[in-house]
């Protein structure tokens, strides 16, 4: 049966959702990417190369738009209003692309987002024509609001953006998921593989990371790694796990109907 994540009304068979930046050069950018099967990867509109400056390598020549869904984000904005902007630059620069990462900051340090000015961003994009994915809090009451607006996707904090620290909360990504009627991804936080598979066990369609995969020491091992974290997560979460019991034994096998 297929099981692919759908985002827009267009359909893909990776959860995994792969940042294009920290890398040593375009290179191992590539590399990584491909041990990782990710199909859509995220761009900083505002610090990589997509054709802004026609004498410097651009990122499409080594990560083709023709083999890849690009998801043009605004790290590094602290207003709606530049948001906006750097997302309207990005549909002009990838030929009026609509698919975005919406992530709107309110303070440098922790990189936390401000929610009022994500949910007056959403708004004016929406209006816009483009599909918002976006990235918020882990408040259940903010991803509902995100999701009337219109986004296509809501993507919760795991833990402060660049942290490795995984999911602290992971009680209110369960709310979200429950309530949500959009795919709900987890980004920003997790640190290596087994913080992705855990995402993925909570129900979470997707997630999406970039410092845990370009940190690493060996970043393509990595990547392979956090590849293989979504599927079993994914995979684990459809079986559906056995209850937890406390102080309640059962053998691996069964004691009944023992021979002799």
């Amino acid at each position: 049966m297929s099981d692919d994540l759908v985002i827009g009304g267009k359909h893909y068979q990776s959860r995994l959702l792969v940042g294009t930046g920290k890398y040593q050069d375009f290179t191992q950018t590539r590399a990584a990417i491909d041990a990782s099967g990710a199909e859509i990867v995220t761009v900083a509109i505002r610090r990589t190369n997509i054709g802004q400056n026609a004498n410097e390598p651009s990122l499409l020549e080594y990560l083709p738009p023709s083999e890849f869904t690009y998801l043009p984000n605004t790290a590094g904005c602290y207003s709606a209003d530049e948001a906006v902007r750097t997302l309207r630059l990005a549909r002009e620069l990838l030929d009026d692309h609509r698919l975005v990462k919406l992530e709107v900051l309110g303070d440098p340090n922790t990189l936390y987002p401000n929610v009022t000015e994500t949910i007056a961003a959403a708004k004016t994009l929406v209006k816009e024509g483009f599909d918002v994915m976006v990235y918020t809090s882990d408040d259940p009451i903010i991803a509902k609001q995100l999701e009337d607006i219109g986004c296509v996707a809501v993507m919760p904090l795991a833990s402060l953006i660049g942290s490795g620290m995984g999911i602290l909360n992971p009680w209110n990504l369960q709310i979200i998921i429950e309530n949500a009627k959009i795919p709900v991804l987890v980004d920003a936080g997790v640190g290596c593989a087994s913080d992705a598979a855990i995402a993925m066990e909570l129900g979470c369609a997707g997630v999406l990371m970039n410092t845990a995969i370009a940190a690493a020491r060996d970043p393509v091992l990595m990547a392979g790694a956090m590849k293989k974290a979504i599927e079993a997560g994914r995979e684990s979460f459809l079986a559906g796990r056995m209850a937890k019991k406390l102080y309640s034994a059962s053998p691996s096998s069964p004691t009944t109907g023992m021979i002799g």
